[in-house]
């Protein structure tokens, strides 16, 4: 095969830098070095007793068949009802559509609305995959750079401000990767009045609901019935390698997202399907809810000593398991920072560029996903990198 004849649209994918990373990490792993993982966003737990009871049941079955595009009903069901548990948000199946991962959630969710040159507002810093899906599809990602001056996330003065014709719609995460930040219920209000008043729609990223701190997140389905919501069993539910997600949308785009998706991935995940219907029983609710109090004594922790060794944390983060902290009187240069860090004093941290064309070189994203003994060892490498 010739380079020659790549895709341009290929060529202008970035590479997902903590991969990168992660890569070399695992590397000094195998040749027997202690490194402490603080860079990939992925819960350290196991999958809970339950659903991997479940999945087993589900093999003893034969339930490995393809099924719907949409996934099958009673997990379908199952979220719908967990709307009504969580949020006192009433919503029938036909509005959900499980997917391969949150992220095939959110490329059937740009297929649908990023048409051709056309264009998604989203936060600077934010994830960094999202654009990529847009370019993609051939649509392009608009970035409106944040700070702490607004909790990193956009508002709705910012959206009304950077609004263009080719504006087809706003992404919002909330809780955001790689902050933390949560979007106040009256400020998605404001923005989803925005978005509908200029003629867009509104995507709301909710994969890191279930992991705030000292409050629950309200669902944008309570302020605005119309909105995209994604959300994964990723995070709150620890199911990263299981690769499964969902949609909550109008029956409408669904029904026409269902179609797409039986074009890209035949079905979701069958037995990742199975095992997640024990996700929402009593004892694996109560099982995330307690490793969401030891998140919360992580990020403590790390917030407190990234702090006393002069790292910049404008607040604490109230979602996720990220601390996004400045790093700017160590460095002009996090992304080589990032790399001596790991190969000098084993720990794996990442680097702004991954998440930002604006202040990138100023940040660092620390991940506690990792136990209070390995944070605080990774505490004191960071505190005798400083004295030398």
């Amino acid at each position: 095969m010739s380079v020659d004849n790549w895709s341009a649209r290929a060529r202008a994918i970035d590479s997902f830098k903590v991969m990168d990373l992660l890569k070399r990490a695992r590397e000094l792993d195998d040749r027997g070095f202690d490194v402490v993982h603080m860079e990939a966003g992925e819960p350290d737990f196991k999958t809970a007793p339950a659903v991997q009871a479940a999945a087993m049941r589900a093999l003893e079955n034969g339930l490995i068949q393809y099924t719907p595009a949409g996934g099958i009903a009673r997990l379908r069901e199952r979220i719908a009802q967990f709307y009504g548990e969580r949020y006192g948000i009433e919503i029938g199946p036909e509005r959900v559509l499980v997917t391969p991962g949150a992220s095939g959630g959110l490329l059937l969710a740009f297929a649908l609305l990023a048409e051709q040159g056309r264009s998604f507002m989203m936060a600077d810093p934010g994830y960094p995959c999202n654009p990529q899906f847009l370019r993609l599809l051939e649509a392009r990602a608009q970035r409106v750079r944040v700070d702490e001056s607004t909790n990193f996330q956009l508002t709705a003065e910012l959206v009304r401000e950077h609004w263009q014709p080719e504006t087809a719609g706003v992404l919002l995460a909330s809780p955001a990767n790689p902050t933390g930040a949560v979007v106040a219920p009256e400020e998605m209000a404001a923005i989803a009045a925005v978005v509908r008043e200029l003629g867009g729609e509104l995507i709301v990223d909710e994969l890191y609901h279930g992991l705030t701190y000292g409050f629950d997140a309200e669902s944008v389905l309570s302020i605005d019935d119309r909105a995209l919501v994604m959300n994964s069993f990723s995070k709150y539910f620890g199911m990263t390698g299981w690769r499964l997600g969902w949609l909550v949308g109008p029956a409408d785009a669904v029904a026409e997202m269902e179609k797409i998706a039986q074009n890209l991935f035949i079905s979701p995940p069958t037995l990742s399907q199975y095992a997640a219907l024990a996700a929402f029983e009593p004892e694996s609710i109560a099982l995330f809810e307690a490793r969401r109090a030891e998140f919360g004594q992580r990020r403590d922790l790390l917030v407190s000593g990234l702090r006393e060794l002069g790292f910049g944390i404008h607040r604490p983060p109230q979602g996720a398991f990220y601390v996004y902290a400045d790093a700017s009187h160590l460095t002009d240069n996090s992304y080589d920072w990032c790399w001596s860090l790991l190969e000098e004093d084993k720990v794996a941290a990442t680097p702004g560029a991954d998440f930002s064309r604006f202040d990138a070189q100023r940040y660092v994203r620390f991940s506690y996903t990792t136990g209070l003994d390995r944070i605080e060892l990774a505490l004191e490498r960071l505190a005798k990198r400083g004295q030398r």
